[in-house]
């Protein structure tokens, strides 16, 4: 029998405006996070992630993001709540905010201390054990570029799979031999995990395999052109898919360049947002600094060459 899996479809990381004294705006929050979830292909969306600035947000504004965006899509799409600490007892706070603020998940980041010192296998599954057991909810774990420190080895992506309450992972090895390993095992020996590509600069390539979904920041942005460009390579339709991708790349460039997700792509990413109507502020708290004048020359050329129709949230 086909394994019953708990995430598919395009699952946005939600960016969170803010008012000029940089606090959240809600009500903008509020009408994101409910156009999202009537967005085709859109089944569930996340909070706190990178793209959502999760690192300059305080503990409480955390929970309430996650609740301001939970009250606003009303059950019609699944809440992921991420969690980004830096110990055990830090991240089962996060998890119980989010749980009361209406989170249904938690997508779980390593420790950043791991990314610099290195983290033995077994206090990674305790922390994931420990997070899960308090919490009562689903988990989806976030998965760290192999050329990290904190990149999870096969073998203990699967032993993850063996806890009862991690339903997916977010796939961000950026490595492609490692990404495949990973997937091949993950499908062989944990069929009943979601595995969702959160590869943002890379989609058009990574969606070749078999995914259930996507978990990434850029559907904030263009979240139309992502499940269209994820149908077209579930559909084997290649044709359309490479058409889909010449919309997606001027985006991606003009977000991602050569890089990865970062705080500079975010605020980029923002003045997007800004100039299709989805924000009326394109303002990124601090250090992360506003793009220049020709970055947001550059954003407002990709979006009009993506064909994307201006959305007037504001």
């Amino acid at each position: 029998m086909k394994a019953q899996r708990a995430f598919h479809g395009v699952i946005p990381a939600m960016a969170v405006p803010f008012r000029d004294d940089y606090k959240i705006d809600g009500d903008g929050l509020g009408r994101f996070a409910r156009w999202l979830a009537g967005c085709r292909g859109v089944t569930a969306v996340m909070t706190n992630g990178h793209t959502g600035e999760v690192g300059s947000l305080l503990p409480e504004e955390r929970a309430e993001v996650t609740r301001i965006v939970a009250d606003a899509v009303k059950g019609r799409v699944r809440v992921v709540s991420a969690i980004c600490s830096e110990g055990t007892f830090e991240a089962l706070e996060h998890a119980r905010a989010a749980a009361h603020a209406g989170a249904d998940t938690v997508d779980i980041m390593p420790c950043h201390m791991w990314l610099r010192f290195g983290v033995k296998e077994d206090a990674v599954y305790e922390y994931f054990k420990a997070i899960g057991a308090e919490s009562g909810l689903d988990i989806i774990v976030h998965v760290y570029p192999a050329n990290t420190k904190t990149s999870y080895s096969t073998r203990l992506m699967l032993r993850l799979a063996g806890l009862p309450q991690v339903k997916g992972f977010k796939m961000g090895e950026r490595d492609l031999g490692k990404y495949e390993r990973d997937i091949r095992a993950l499908r062989a020996d944990a069929p009943h995990v979601s595995l969702l590509n959160c590869m943002d600069e890379y989609l058009f390539p990574t969606f070749v395999h078999p995914m259930d979904g996507t978990l990434v920041g850029c559907a904030s942005l263009i979240p139309e052109l992502t499940e269209d460009l994820f149908e077209a390579m579930r559909s084997d339709d290649l044709t359309r898919a490479r058409e889909i991708n010449d919309r997606i790349w001027p985006v991606k460039e003009a977000v991602y360049g050569a890089g990865e997700p970062s705080g500079d792509a975010h605020a980029r990413m923002k003045e997007g947002m800004a100039i299709r109507g989805i924000f009326r502020s394109a303002l990124a708290r601090p250090p992360v600094l506003k793009p220049s004048a020709d970055e947001i020359a550059a954003m407002k050329a990709a979006l009009e060459r993506s064909q994307v129709p201006r959305v007037d949230l504001v």
